[in-house]
């Protein structure tokens, strides 16, 4: 018997040439199309260049702070201790520490983001395009609009079925709402908690580093005043509430432990009137920042130039893809025109 190991010989270094060769006409292709990638990778970079001028730099400033813990605010664990052997009294809402989850849906919570647009006046500033400084006003269009997307936008409107007196006030054309500006805010200011270091971190990114700084400033002032006063008005209901369960009990040790607990809040309502590390202490304040954040001109370059020479590369194999079965087209109807002459 004959073994034949020849041929599969030649069958794998058939196919190994094969692929060398396939490997070949790719580069040929490439190269035979150089200039033309060359010249789109070269025009998407000066583009992307030229575009990211015009953008604004952006800068971020930050702020780090820490919830306050029962063993820190010290008297959190006390009162917890009188309420249990109180029995839990009914009605009676104990001021506990502050937890991440609770300063987090606060920062994020539209109510403190109103307060802080209200209370520093701040509407002007985030839509400083629209202020006319020198008037004190909202700048109004007047006249005839000559921008389609304007005529878009009044015909939604007209076809809405959306009443902005239900949504807060009448609607004047060009004068933003507020309902704009917690979008806005919703965009520029973000909120991360670390469970590690049970920290949370607030940033704050705007053209001006400056206005950066003093929103985040913004942000855990009303944020202080806000819990402060919360918890205010959460010990004065409470303490009304002791003291009339104190005129209608006798029992001589649950009126000591009622007392105990109208003194726990009277000591959160001072401790809420000082304010300072009241839920939170600040670890790291916010400060202008000097560098910009984005945009980041030179990885766009970059990423440009990559997806670029992969276009490049693309559109060579498809164009040489094109004329393969041009010509190919074209021989075949030569020899259909010579068996038909034959």
């Amino acid at each position: 018997m004959m073994t034949e190991p020849a041929p599969n010989l030649r069958c794998s270094t058939s196919a190994g040439e094969e692929e060398v060769i396939h490997l070949l006409d790719l580069w040929r292709v490439i190269w035979k199309r150089r200039k033309f990638i060359a010249l789109l990778a070269v025009s998407v970079v000066v583009a992307t260049i030229g575009a990211s001028l015009f953008m604004d730099n952006i800068y971020q400033a930050r702020a780090v702070i820490i919830p306050i813990t029962a063993k820190d605010s010290g008297g959190g664990g006390a009162l917890s201790a009188l309420a249990s052997q109180f029995g839990g009294v009914a009605g009676v809402s104990l001021p506990g520490s502050s937890s991440s989850s609770e300063i987090i849906s606060l920062l994020n919570s539209n109510i403190l983001r109103e307060k802080v647009v209200d209370r520093h006046r701040l509407m002007p500033v985030l839509f400083y395009e629209r202020w006319d400084s020198r008037k004190g006003q909202w700048k109004r269009d007047e006249g005839i609009s000559l921008n389609p997307l304007k005529w878009l936008m009044s015909l939604v409107k007209a076809a809405g079925t959306s009443d902005p007196k239900g949504a807060g006030g009448t609607e004047e054309e060009g004068v933003p709402k507020m309902w704009d500006a917690l979008r806005l805010l919703k965009e520029i200011v973000q909120v991360n908690s670390s469970a590690k270091d049970n920290t949370i971190v607030l940033t704050v990114e705007n053209r001006d580093p400056e206005l950066a700084a003093k929103l985040a400033t913004y942000f855990l002032d009303t944020l202080t005043e806000h819990m402060s006063s919360e918890a205010k008005r959460v010990a004065l209901i409470n303490r009304n509430y002791l003291e009339q369960q104190l005129q209608a009990t006798a029992d001589p040790l649950i009126r000591q432990k009622i007392y105990n607990l109208i003194a726990q809040q009277l000591e959160t309502a001072m401790m809420a009137e000082v304010k300072e590390n009241f839920a939170f202490k600040v670890i790291d304040p916010p400060k202008i920042p000097d560098r910009k954040v984005k945009p980041k001109r030179a990885l766009m370059a970059v990423l440009s130039l990559a997806a670029a020479l992969f276009m490049g590369v693309f559109i060579a194999f498809f164009l040489e893809y094109l004329k393969r079965a041009q010509k190919r087209g074209r021989g075949e109807n030569v020899d259909a025109g010579r068996g038909e002459g034959s």
